[in-house]
């Protein structure tokens, strides 16, 4: 079974079970400060599972372009990627476990969708916290594991996990969070030892499917309390599950893949099977470059930067050309790689082919800009040399590898490379000390930059939610209809807009959309919402700018005779909730895109 056809027959099934298909949304996330890619299916949808009721309504399926880098590391193994396609289908406060379950099991077994033996299939629950657990301890998930017993899985493959295995959330410190019941494919390996399970990473088990059960909330005081409206969120990763289909031993063994990869062959020369080593660079080049093309083909794209998706992005890209010089390429590696990517996935994500201009021409610039920076660190590694060659040790201080890397974005393999030819080693672990310092310090700035997050609809955030509307049309009335929101990212502390303006706003335009933002909130209009498919939201007049990502049934704020626009809230129910509308800042976003920052005193 393809991916293709994995992706429709899951749609299909859960249709038949009464739930209905919304779109999968953008790999850059709205409003939420915590992430920097949508890292889940169920990431766009964590407002309709805080309580937000859905347009569609309370059964939800659909696939989703997800992005997880927190294992790059492990990307050259035959299963981790930092781009994957997750399925996913969910109740919104109507079924809950058991009905969860036996779809989940039907979809797996049944000869008219996946058709995969029952005896294959292991189970993971919730084992439950022991009393002195942080927080209030929480009970074993006897429940699901009565509902699988009560289709046939018997005791020996159901496995009772700790937290650290089988529990989502919350998102933040507080909030919704519940157990989760995982189920794994047997690969028929030999187990690695006596403690071998599903979740071990030897191979023996292969996991397919997930279904979190959102039934507490969790208090401040690190109490559980159980939720009046409980909720359902599965996920099914289509690489994977694909691979088991297939009887595949690895995700680049799959049509995803190969195409991608003989690619990378011919440019190389190097085919995969020739040596480990080689397999792995050939696994992080396809990996890569797919991902750096998901995210420049993106409706909201983003560019190479030194900041946030920007900066994660040119890694991604740089890491591919390094790979690919291990590998012997020796002109441009990126470009024919990504217009395979497009050509693989253009029929199911047709933004990819849209924006194939703005993908091969991002990818040919950065790799111009990545052999600049080879050339200007091998220039500065040349006028360390002779300082370096006084230490008998020959050993070059990681401090200074450290600096090559970050002053003159050199990679350290690279560093290692030219030691090597030099008759030097490179202090690894200095290296790592003065890295893991320069994380940690990054790190404690990125907090200080991202408070709030995912999970807070906090009476601010909805304040600031709704002042970027009032925004959005005073900036329309001000300087022109050319005016689209581009994006928006908003914390407890201020609002972020993008929209699409060609020129630096006067201090008198700034000064004009400030006051008409805040005549609104002084008239305290009232703000209401309706149901209705997009086109009717558009013969209405609602402002709605993203393309065609927009389900069928949308939700359409009104501020009363002001502003009506397409959005999924959460908004105020009164303009004069607001207080007074601020713009600390407007500047250059992008090429023809500006940003304001806004606070509300």
């Amino acid at each position: 079974m393809t991916a293709n056809e994995l992706r429709r027959k899951y749609i299909e099934f859960f249709l038949t079970k009464e739930h209905k298909e919304i779109r999968g949304k953008s790999l850059i996330p709205e409003n939420d400060p915590t992430v920097l890619f949508t890292t889940a299916g169920m990431h766009p949808l964590v407002p309709y599972i805080l309580g937000e009721p859905h347009p569609a309504g309370k059964r939800l399926v659909n696939f989703q372009k997800c992005i997880r880098t927190g294992d790059i590391e492990a990307v050259g193994d035959p299963h981790h990627l930092t781009f994957f396609e997750m399925l996913g289908n969910w109740s919104l406060g109507d079924y809950f476990k058991e009905e969860a379950i036996r779809m989940s099991y039907e979809f797996l077994t049944s000869g008219e969708w996946l058709g995969l033996s029952a005896d294959v299939l292991s189970v993971t629950v919730f084992a439950g916290d022991l009393p002195g657990a942080e927080g209030e301890p929480v009970p074993p998930d006897e429940e699901s594991a009565a509902v699988w017993r009560s289709l046939g899985i018997p005791d020996d493959r159901i496995y009772f996990l700790p937290r650290s295995d089988n529990w989502w959330g919350p998102a933040g410190a507080t909030g919704p969070c519940g157990p989760d019941t995982e189920m794994f494919i047997d690969t028929g390996r030999e187990p690695c030892g006596t403690g071998c399970r599903p979740g071990c990473h030897c191979g023996k088990y292969f996991e397919i499917w997930n279904d979190v059960f959102m039934q507490y909330n969790k208090n401040a005081d690190g109490t559980y309390v159980p939720l009046k409206r409980t909720c359902v969120d599965t996920g099914m990763g289509i690489e994977r599950t694909a691979a088991v289909l297939q009887r595949k031993t690895s995700v680049y063994e799959t049509e995803m893949f190969v195409p991608l990869i003989q690619v990378i062959e011919e440019l190389s020369g190097v085919m995969l099977g020739a040596s480990d080593d080689l397999d792995i660079s050939i696994r992080i080049v396809s990996d890569h470059i797919r991902t750096a093309a998901f995210i420049l083909g993106d409706e909201k794209g983003v560019k190479p930067s030194n900041l946030g998706q920007g900066y994660i992005l040119r890694r991604l890209i740089r890491r591919a050309i390094r790979h690919g010089r291990k590998l012997g390429v020796k002109g441009s590696l990126l470009l024919k790689p990504a217009e395979r990517v497009v050509e693989i996935y253009h029929s199911t994500y047709p933004e990819l082919k849209q924006n194939v201009q703005v993908i091969l021409e991002e990818l040919a610039a950065e790799e111009q800009r990545f052999v600049k920076t080879l050339k200007h660190g091998e220039i500065e590694f040349e006028k360390l040399l002779p300082n370096l060659l006084k230490n008998p040790k020959k050993i070059i201080p990681g401090r200074v590898a450290f600096k090559l890397y970050d002053t003159y974005g050199f990679p350290i393999e690279i560093t290692e490379e030219l030691a090597r030819e030099h008759g030097f080693t490179v202090d690894r672990e200095g290296f790592q000390q003065a890295f893991e310092k320069h994380q940690e310090l990054s790190k404690q700035g990125a907090d200080k930059s991202f408070k709030g997050g995912l999970a807070d609809h906090s009476e601010m955030t909805t304040r600031l939610h709704t002042a970027t509307h009032l925004l959005h049309q005073a900036l329309r009335m001000v300087l022109g209809d050319h005016v689209q929101q581009k994006g928006s990212n908003i914390t407890p502390e201020r609002l972020r807009f993008d929209f699409s303006h060609p020129e630096k706003m006067t201090p008198e335009q700034i000064k004009k959309v400030e006051e008409i933002v805040n005549d609104q909130i002084k008239g305290d209009l009232p703000v209401s919402m309706e149901i209705m498919s997009i086109t009717e939201a558009k013969d209405a007049g609602a402002l709605a700018f993203f393309g065609d990502k927009y389900d069928e049934q949308v939700k359409v704020y009104t501020v009363d005779g002001f502003s009506k626009e397409v959005c999924g809230g959460p908004h105020v129910e009164h303009t004069g909730a607001l207080g007074r509308f601020h713009i600390k800042k407007e500047q250059s976003s992008s090429s023809g895109i500006r940003r304001i920052r806004a606070v509300l005193e």
